[in-house]
């Protein structure tokens, strides 16, 4: 009997177990179809929303490590601009290449009846009539591929500035102000070129009531000069505050001084670096090779020589070499009072290590300067000096930009 029940509840479980899972497992089915269908539904939503919403994100903070890269890249192509200009400027070469276009100098002369009409062409204007009147056309080649390589690399820069900002643009990649930055920095490239045309003219003119060297003008010279530091220090500026945080200074009193300090000092810099142009414009290094004193006096005889007195702080080689030392001096002492005034603030250790690396490289820029002159400006010297009052000036911008304020 006790068998008998054991095998009837096992019957009738099976039955109702054979029915149970038949209906569990169609309504499971029901329940997976109806979950894919919701989930496809929802990929497909989010597929066709993620392209706008990407659109939507730019430009962030990877598109702007992106564009800061960039900018700091064009700087060092402009660098490279500033010094192959120092260079061709202290070999004589600028005035080698009598005219300007902008796409066929871009190849140069190949046979030598070319290499004879160029010739032909910088005999005929004043540096070779005055100055070079002997010079064979080995000679003449090698000022002219000086010239040349200026102008080319000139080229490469405005193609490292233009190219890129079409293509960040389309991506996307600026803010509205970013934009107005780039397009003024392209602007500024373009504007750079035509003064360098402006500047070398200056060197071609014919000047029948003087016969000194044929020079390009100093103040042609400076504005070239010029031109392409505030090209540098913008778009070194820009890239520096897009690729390094700005930290969260307390805003003390102390600190509005620094900041104050280090802007008054960067200027100083800029302005020191842009009277050297005066200085090689009027091979003013080669007047009083001897330091501290300039000859056997501390202020020479011939300082205010040229009436009316103005004229002197641009046109006298003796004031222009005066002024120049003047400023170096001043910014090595601002440079130095910087130095030991941010020593005693409890500053971010990027900052700290900007303001010593400023303050030692204003001591080596003077040595060199003082040795330049000193020997009088042999080549290799004077454009490392020249190197160096744009390495400073690069520190200067590094300061400031660890210094600045945060945006709100």
């Amino acid at each position: 009997m006790f068998l008998v029940s054991i095998r009837t509840t096992l019957i009738n479980g099976c039955r109702q177990a054979g029915k149970g899972p038949r209906y569990s497992n169609g309504a499971r089915l029901r329940q997976w179809l109806s979950r894919r269908g919701r989930s496809t539904i929802a990929a497909e939503a989010g597929a066709s929303s993620t392209p706008s919403a990407a659109a939507a994100s730019l430009p962030n903070s990877a598109t702007n490590r992106i564009v800061g890269r960039w900018l700091l890249g064009c700087s060092g192509l402009v660098v490279g601009a500033v010094v192959l200009g120092g260079v061709t400027r202290l070999t004589e070469s600028g005035l080698s290449m009598v005219d300007w276009h902008l796409v066929r100098e871009m190849k140069p002369p190949q046979s030598q009846a070319e290499w004879e009409a160029e010739f032909a062409k910088y005999q005929q204007f004043p540096e070779f009539k005055i100055m070079n009147h002997s010079m064979t056309l080995p000679e003449f080649k090698f000022i002219f591929y000086m010239e040349w390589g200026h102008r080319m690399w000139g080229r490469l820069v405005g193609l490292a500035y233009i190219l890129p900002t079409v293509y960040f643009w389309r991506k996307g990649y600026f803010t509205r102000s970013m934009k107005g930055k780039v397009l003024g920095l392209c602007g500024f490239v373009f504007f750079q070129g035509l003064l360098g045309w402006y500047m070398v003219k200056s060197g071609l003119e014919e000047k029948q009531e003087s016969h000194d060297i044929p020079r390009v003008s100093q103040y042609r010279l400076s504005a070239h000069l010029g031109s392409a530091l505030l090209l540098y220090c913008a778009s070194l500026w820009t890239g520096l505050t897009l690729l390094l945080p700005a930290y969260k200074l307390v805003e003390t009193k102390r600190l509005m001084q620094l900041r104050r300090f280090a802007k008054g000092t960067g200027g100083l810099v800029f302005v020191t670096a842009l009277s050297g142009a005066y200085v090689a414009g009027l091979d003013a290094g080669l007047v009083y090779n001897s330091f501290p004193k300039m000859g056997e006096r501390w202020i020479p005889d011939d300082l205010l020589a040229f009436s009316p007195t103005l004229k002197n702080f641009f046109e006298n080689p003796t004031t222009v070499q005066f002024d120049h030392r003047i400023l170096a001096i001043s910014s090595l002492t601002a440079i130095t009072g910087l130095y030991l005034f941010s020593r005693r603030m409890v500053l971010p250790r990027r900052a700290k290590i900007a303001i010593s690396l400023l303050t030692a490289m204003a001591y080596g820029q003077v040595a060199l300067g003082i040795s330049t002159l000193l020997l009088y400006v042999p080549t290799p010297l004077a454009a490392t000096h020249q190197s160096g009052s744009v390495a400073l000036l690069s520190l200067a911008i590094w300061v400031l930009a660890e210094l600045r304020k945060m945006p709100k």
